[in-house]
């Protein structure tokens, strides 16, 4: 009991504290470095100006890339819930844009699974989250697998007459590279082999218990899981082509190729370091600085473009799924009367 008070604690300690001040911290970071930036004034302009008329076509691109984005989360969602429950296209929409905004309360998107699973029958709940981590994994594989790319392309060429990243060696970042290809094959090994995984763990008395929680995941055949695995990959795609729209939008002179790469090692770092809710914008900014800084001097410019990107990718849908967490009803009225009764 005292181990849960203190895990509790220091969970709010993390989130509620910590969180709130590494964000001010980072802010003020990005704060100066913008400050800094020469001609600001004019880059101010260029803001302003990138949401006039002209660039309207842009704008809605980007809107429409962000229904693209989330209906292919929400079309990966129904087939990865297939082996328990047919779930329809609004459903699977709303589930997923609830987990959205419960992960924005909780580290590394935890928040999606409990989300997600409200949206199953009761009977059905608990075993929907393993299927979860099934995609999820789908998802970590991709950002791996085209980020440690990116980073290779990078360091090969557009960072060869660069300064490396602050406090970070030639030699630390071949040490890290490797170390992340061993973690992407061994990922991809298990991913392609979670029904052997899942029968070996039946195996064992303790996990026996819980089979039931478990066991659809066996129903995945390599098909199914390429499929998936397929579907993450395009929905990355589109993460990043947001990313170099909003790019263009604000006048970022770096050419398309490296802009893709820049991206791309971003949502690698990004998909490895843990983060806490209430700084995930300063995060994302200070990360993305250091990054695009190796790339172009434009900081003011990289910065505003990954505010939209959070803003619209995270915190407009956000606000969606909240409403529909409203609306969820935890039980049924059978149920409720069962409840009652006894």
């Amino acid at each position: 009991m005292q181990k849960k008070h203190l895990a509790k604690q220091l969970k709010i300690l993390l989130n509620y504290v910590l969180g709130p001040l590494l964000f001010i911290v980072l802010v003020y970071i990005i704060y100066k470095k913008v400050e800094t930036q020469p001609d600001l004034p004019q880059k101010l302009e260029v803001l302003k100006n990138s949401f006039a008329s002209k660039n309207i076509w842009k704008i809605v691109g980007l809107f429409l890339l962000l229904c693209l984005n989330w209906s292919i989360e929400a079309r990966k969602w129904q087939l990865l819930m297939r082996p328990v429950e047919k779930v329809n296209f609004i459903t699977a929409i709303k589930a997923i844009l609830s987990g959205l905004a419960l992960s924005l309360f909780l580290p590394n998107g935890f928040g999606e699974y409990p989300a997600r699973a409200l949206y199953m029958k009761e009977g059905n709940r608990l075993r929907s989250v393993a299927l979860n981590v099934a995609g999820s994994m789908a998802q970590l594989i991709v950002t791996l697998v085209v980020g440690i790319t990116s980073l290779i392309y990078l360091k090969t060429f557009a960072w060869a007459k660069s300064e490396p990243l602050e406090g970070l060696s030639v030699l630390w970042l071949n040490g890290i590279i490797s170390m992340i290809i061993l973690g992407t094959l061994i990922l991809l090994i298990t991913y392609f082999r979670l029904s052997w995984l899942t029968r070996l763990a039946e195996k064992i008395p303790f996990i026996l218990r819980y089979k039931y929680l478990i066991e659809n995941v066996e129903a995945f055949h390599w098909k199914e899981l390429t499929r998936i695995l397929g579907l993450s990959f395009i929905r990355f795609i589109v993460f990043a082509v947001q990313y170099m729209v909003v790019l263009h939008l604000f006048e970022v002179k770096i050419d398309a190729v490296n802009a893709f790469c820049t991206t791309s090692v971003l949502f690698l770092f990004l998909a490895i370091l843990p983060t806490i809710p209430f700084a995930d914008v300063g995060i994302r900014g200070q990360a993305g600085t250091q990054l695009f800084g190796l790339i172009t001097p434009d900081a003011f410019g990289v910065i505003a473009t990954i505010a939209v990107i959070w803003f619209i990718n995270l915190i407009l849908p956000s606000a969606a799924g909240s409403l529909f967490l409203l609306g969820i009803k935890l039980f049924k009225k059978s149920d409720k009367q069962n409840i009652k009764k006894s």
